[in-house]
């Protein structure tokens, strides 16, 4: 009995020891289950990665490497759209700009043809904080200070951000008359060339060192200042007050000007406003020359269509003793008074032509100025100043911030010495 039991019992053992021992199958399926935890080790690496590249994208963001690009329809406080970046942006640095280069083809007798890098600018701010900011716009002008060309800083001020009604700017500050002054960008306006009315009768770009306050009140914006007034010894009978802007320059200081503007925005994309600025230009010369300036003006847009039109009114005081002192004698007379308007309108075809992306917007303008509208007694106005200028032309945006203009304008003026002109401009914004 005891023998049976002892070899029963070895057999129990012997087969059991044997059991444990692995067949091939087994050391397959260990060698499966050993590649497959190779592959998730491989694969949590490839998902590593992705977490560390997130996270660099993150850091990025919070810390503004990553800039917003402009956007050509916003605009903030009466900026352009990339003039006002810095509104936008994160706390730093903030990046923008424009550019125009002309081409013009003039008919007059004795003209010469222009192809001119006319402007390139470079807007940089400075985003202290959610209160307080730099802006400023650094523009050459022609390419280079050669031939003409010039350096110049059109804009410089520091804001102080209080509460969307009221908010307070000093520097170097854009004059808020006229709707091109403050908007100037190439993609803002019609026209390969800025309306003349603009240029001559309101001076844009008008830029003077001063402060006061601005904000948005409901549906109603506002911009009021105190600046440096003009200097009426760069005054003349052609360009009217436009040499006036001291812009910073070491400006003559004895003389200052209040200026104000408002604008009723009754719904989306549509404005009414007007402005009033008013100061003495005679800047210790014995006399007080006053200029006063307004205006009143209108801009739409709705569904494709583009409507602008503008009304400028101006005197110049003291306009003889001005005279007597720049040395004009007979139809060489700054203006007693001055004045000019100008109505324009576009609509964007690119729907229509299954371009929706883009826009292509054939326009109309017409304007009349005169920088002589009345001058002082024994003095005459010079008829080559009464002008009246037809501009038909396409403006085409293959994106928002880029535009290509080309336009011919009819100009007439009662010396009957104008000829018309055909101009094509390439702009951009960023």
């Amino acid at each position: 009995m005891f023998r049976t039991t002892t070899l029963i019992l070895a057999t129990l053992l012997t087969t059991a020891v044997f059991a444990q021992e692995p067949d091939a199958d087994d050391l397959e399926r260990r060698v499966r289950d050993l590649e497959a935890r190779v592959q998730q080790l491989q694969n949590a690496a490839e998902i590593q990665r992705e977490i560390d590249v997130l996270t660099r994208e993150i850091e990025a963001l919070k810390t503004g490497q990553q800039r917003r690009t402009a956007e050509a329809n916003v605009s903030q406080y009466g900026l352009g759209a990339a003039a006002s970046k810095v509104y936008r942006a994160d706390t730093g640095v903030s990046i923008g700009g424009y550019g125009e280069f002309v081409y013009q083809n003039f008919d007059a007798a004795g003209s010469t043809d222009v192809a001119d890098v006319l402007r390139g600018v470079l807007y940089t701010g400075y985003k202290f904080n959610d209160r307080v900011l730099f802006n400023s716009e650094l523009e050459v002008e022609h390419g280079s200070t050669e031939h003409g060309g010039a350096v110049s800083m059109e804009f410089a001020y520091l804001d102080y951000l209080l509460r969307p009604e009221a908010n307070v700017r000093a520097g170097l500050v854009l004059v808020p008359v006229g709707l091109i002054n403050e908007q100037h960008e190439p993609t803002a306006y019609l026209g390969a060339r800025r309306p003349l009315v603009e240029r001559v009768i309101i001076p844009a770009t008008w830029a003077d060192l001063g402060a006061g306050f601005f904000g948005d009140a409901g549906r109603v914006s506002y911009r009021a200042f105190v600046v440096t007034g003009l200097n009426s010894e760069e005054f003349g009978p052609e360009e009217g007050i436009r040499e006036g802007r001291q812009g910073g320059a070491e400006a003559a200081a004895n003389d200052f000007a209040v200026v104000g503007r408002a604008d009723w925005h009754p719904f989306e994309g549509t404005m009414f406003g007007g402005s009033l600025y008013s100061g003495n230009s005679g800047q210790g010369r014995g006399f007080g020359g006053r200029v006063t300036l307004g205006e009143v003006h209108a801009d739409s847009k709705f569904r494709g269509i583009s409507l602008r039109a503008l009304v400028a009114r101006g005197t110049i005081g003291d306009a003889a003793r001005i005279n007597d002192a720049n040395g004009f004698e007979g139809a060489d007379s700054v203006g007693k008074s001055f004045g000019g308007w100008y109505v324009e309108g576009a609509y964007d075809i690119a729907p229509l032509l299954g371009r929706s992306s883009q826009s292509i917007a054939p326009y109309a303008r017409y304007e009349q100025l005169d920088t002589q509208r009345s001058v002082p007694a024994g003095f005459s106005r010079n008829p080559a100043n009464d002008q009246k200028i037809l501009t038909l032309g396409l403006a085409w945006k293959p994106i928002s911030q880029t535009v290509i203009k080309a336009d011919w304008q009819n100009v007439k003026n009662r010396a009957h010495t104008a000829g018309d002109q055909f101009n094509i401009a390439l702009g951009y914004i960023f």
